[in-house]
């Protein structure tokens, strides 16, 4: 096992076209969801962990570059810059290679949306401490694909052997030729830069890199244990902020409880 890997690759270089006009004057990641936007939510779970992020830009790549200046300031983000040609999700990871280090780092994709069970039990220091370099080559968040609020998909993966414990992890395999698979990639996952070093230059999709450690058994998944919102359409935006507030709702009452009764015996 390792410690929680202190670089994250945010991909945010997409054009994000199914989000139709709002996509020509503002880049997905700045969308904003109940009033704070993915990629901000995104830098908060990376924040208490100090996790540096490396953060890829093309479409109205100046936007984003503008919203991460006091991020880029404090040494808390850097930006990978593929103004020149947008290079997909794998290949984009590939440019940043030098800005990532040698060790494990985390891959995160721009318009996934979670919120975890518990501060202690958070999506990246469950991935992080389930990582074993000496096994796996990629460890995948996954979300059960009939609880993925916003997608519309039919799953992608099977484990080898079913779940039986929450920090249970699982070789997988592809859904292949079947009709559907019970979990869906949450668009979290932890690798290294080996599974990069050798791909071509230019643009590719992480699927390769999927497809070269199933094939060696060392693609691992993990399943997510809180809430998890996909927002690729405008219709996902209007979908999370509804499960965000009746997360609120059920969430703050009992904290004001909690916090009376912690009052009552002081």
């Amino acid at each position: 096992m390792i410690d929680i890997p202190q670089k994250a690759m945010v991909l945010a270089a997409g054009k994000g076209t199914r989000m139709g006009d709002l996509s020509l004057r503002t880049p997905k990641p700045l969308v904003s969801v109940a009033g704070r936007s993915l990629l901000d939510r995104i830098l908060d779970h990376l924040a208490p962990h100090g996790i540096h992020a490396i953060v890829n830009v093309h479409h109205l790549a100046d936007q984003i570059e503008a919203h991460l200046q006091a991020h880029i300031g404090r040494g808390a983000a850097t930006v990978s810059d593929e103004r020149a040609a947008l290079l997909e999700t794998g290949g984009g990871v590939k440019k940043a290679l030098p800005h990532l280090g040698t060790g494990p780092f985390y891959v995160i994709n721009s318009d996934a949306l979670w919120c975890d069970a518990s501060p202690e039990g958070g999506a990246l220091s469950r991935l992080g401490k389930a990582f074993d370099p000496a096994t796996m080559d990629v460890l995948l968040l996954l979300v059960p694909t009939e609880k993925a609020t916003g997608y519309d998909g039919a799953g992608d993966f099977f484990p080898s052997v079913d779940f039986q414990e929450p920090d249970d992890t699982r070789t997988l395999s592809f859904h292949g030729e079947r009709p559907s698979a019970p979990f869906m990639y949450g668009g979290i996952m932890i690798t290294h830069p080996g599974m990069y070093r050798d791909q071509p230059a230019g643009a590719w999709s992480n699927i390769e890199i999927f497809r070269q450690a199933s094939k060696q058994g060392r693609l691992f998944g993990l399943v997510h244990t809180g809430h998890w919102m996909h927002v690729g359409t405008q219709e996902g935006i209007q979908s999370a902020e509804y499960i965000l507030q009746q997360l609120e709702e059920k969430i703050l009452p009992s904290d004001v409880a909690r916090l009376a009764s912690a009052e009552q015996k002081t």
